[in-house]
């Protein structure tokens, strides 16, 4: 696209954000109310909202109407497209839909020769090549996942004589299934058969129509690849009008083998800093590799997931589905919740994760390694009165947790919003067993875009800086209690990864944290075929030390690890130092025990 035609999209994509209709007010007595009006199929709506919000809206739709007076003159400032090598019937009919064929797709697909594929670039070229009929293929994941690159490098991929049968149609909101149908119809009787089409869930009627898809172009031959970042609404549609009728191929999960060979970023540290999408040092995340763009990580969730949401929610089953959160969408208030949901989890990780670092005996481990680092000796950890800077530390996150409760989240809204971000692979669920057996069943939450964690919980830590214990302490003192801070939270998120990329890699394993009445082991990975087990320590130091495999060397809980899950098949920790072999422990490097999953 040209720099119009791009402008054009981006405008589309942001108005379609903004709320339209207008605000009004009634005057009942003494007080002044606010409405928000709006315009749905002819029938005129009213929902009122309070005033804080009623001015933030107000602003909202002038944004919207700003921008609609900018894309009406910029669609107005286009020359008329030259259509070439399209159907010979109505010729001079222009495209109700953008469409790019012949020259215009080469060109547009050029550039991405010299990029890397990703691994699930082989399913994508696998579908079109296959033999497959009456399926269409659902490519979907959020934004900056790498979907319409995947289709470029398809495409420019193809023989020429494939490439003169392909098209490749990119949607707008203001375009309908009818005008996608007719599109389509000319397209097919003009001998085209592969048909890309990115953004189709900006579609308002996709939902309730996408069928159409599969039985009328799919079921006659075409190759049809969808792809969106309204993953929600893919999901929607697989389960009803595409059930038993599409292939589904997720973009979201990135995981660390792929960030380094697509990206060539290398090192657990920069994955965790930066992972996420497919954007060269995460520029959704972080800024010029700094800490100080949470703001930009708010605005990926709200316009990747919060919207995502929402979008699908609005048009499946008109609107009806919204179940416990039809309240807060009807007061403009699911954006923040989803917001809220998200970073009371990050929040969560980040006060488990340091209070556990300020009272479990590995601070004394930390504290012996920072005395004995060859370039930067400390004794601070020595010096510093634990229980008062745990206590601190807990009290500054609580309290900027408080301050941020801008939005009343019931249990209802919590359990629907996080069953949402699992549809959307955001989230996932690692199991912690106990010994002895409690009866309880435990589990992790993990996000899996670290970069979005990191950079959350790197906002939280920075609130510590102005405590009053801290201010005491001086620059050096400081300093190194925050790369503390940050090394655990790097840990924990390291443990995380390991975790949940071992678990999606082995899904014939049992993968598991293994939680004892004193100490744990880090992950447990159990074959019920042989009924045998590994037993891993996860520790993000690049030193071997003794004391990381103390758990693992312990009789008594090994012999109950076996007594639960078979025969232990070996002992491991992962860690990012040099792989050797001590003590009948193995060490592994993480990167490439990630790399060789």
């Amino acid at each position: 696209m040209n720099d119009s035609e791009n402008r054009i999209y981006a405008l589309e994509r942001e108005i379609a954000s903004l709320p339209a209709g207008s605000i009004t007010t009634k005057k009942v007595g003494s007080g002044v109310y606010y409405y928000h009006r709006v315009t749905v199929n002819g029938k005129r709506k009213e929902t009122y909202i309070d005033a804080e919000k009623a001015m933030e809206m107000k602003t909202q739709i002038e944004k919207r109407k700003a921008l609609e007076k900018e894309l009406k003159g910029l669609k107005a400032s286009l020359p008329k497209p030259v259509r070439k090598n399209a159907p010979k019937k109505n010729d001079a009919e222009p495209f109700h839909t953008y469409v790019r064929i012949g020259d215009s797709l080469k060109r547009y697909v050029e550039q991405v020769k010299r990029f890397k594929k990703r691994d699930c670039f082989a399913k994508l070229k696998n579908y079109l090549y296959d033999g497959t009929t009456e399926k269409v293929m659902i490519l979907y994941g959020l934004r900056r996942t790498g979907k319409t690159t995947l289709i470029r490098q398809v495409i420019a991929d193809m023989s020429e004589a494939d490439l003169q049968k392909t098209v490749f149609i990119q949607i707008k909101s203001s375009d309908t299934l009818a005008d996608v149908n007719a599109d389509l119809k000319r397209l097919e009787s003009a001998g085209y058969q592969y048909v890309f089409m990115d953004e189709v869930t900006l579609m308002q009627d996709f939902i309730e129509g996408a069928a159409l898809f599969s039985d009328i172009f799919a079921a006659s031959g075409m190759k049809i690849v969808l792809s969106g970042t309204d993953s929600l609404g893919f999901l929607f549609s697989e389960d009803e009008q595409l059930f038993d009728r599409c292939v589904l191929l997720h973009t979201t999960f990135i995981p660390y083998r792929e960030f380094e060979r697509v990206l060539g970023i290398k090192g657990i540290d920069e994955y965790i800093r930066y992972g996420g999408t497919m954007s060269l040092s995460g520029v959704d995340y972080n800024e010029n590799s700094s800490f100080a763009s949470a703001k930009k990580t708010g605005e990926y969730i709200d316009s990747a997931i919060a919207k995502n949401i929402q979008h699908s929610l609005k048009c499946y089953q008109n609107g009806e589905h919204f179940r416990s959160l039809r309240e807060l969408y009807d007061r403009h208030e699911l954006t923040s919740a989803i917001n809220r949901v998200i970073e009371d989890m990050n929040h969560r990780f980040a006060v488990e994760t340091l209070t556990r670092t300020f009272e479990s005996n590995d601070l004394a481990i930390s504290a012996r390694n920072l005395r004995r680092d060859r370039s930067r000796p400390n004794d601070i950890l020595d010096r510093i009165d634990i229980p008062a800077v745990t206590a601190h530390l807990k009290e500054a996150l609580e309290i900027l947790n408080k301050e941020e409760q801008r939005v009343a989240i019931h249990d209802a809204h919590v359990s629907e919003i996080r069953e949402y971000l699992k549809l959307l692979d955001l989230v996932m669920d690692i199991d912690v067993n106990h010994i002895p057996y409690t009866g309880q069943k435990d589990s992790v939450s993990v996000i899996t875009q670290p970069g979005m964690r990191y950079v959350q919980a790197e906002e939280l830590v920075q609130s510590i800086i102005s405590d009053a214990v801290f201010a005491e302490l001086d620059i050096v003192e400081r300093n190194a209690v925050l790369e503390r801070i940050r090394s655990e939270i790097k840990g924990r998120m390291m443990e995380e990864i390991v975790l949940l990329e071992t678990k999606l890699a082995k899904p014939d394993m049992q993968v598991f944290k293994l939680q004892f009445a004193i100490g744990e082991f880090d992950m447990v990975v159990c074959d019920p075929q042989t009924l045998t087990c590994k037993i891993y320590e996860i520790k993000h130091s690049t030193e071997a030390v003794a004391e990381q495999y103390r758990h693992l060397a312990d009789a008594q809980k090994c012999a109950e690890t076996e007594r639960q899950y078979g025969t232990i098949a070996g002992k491991y920790v992962i860690y990012r130092g040099e792989p050797h072999s001590e003590n009948g422990v193995e060490y592994i490097n993480v990167e490439e025990y990630l790399r060789n999953l």
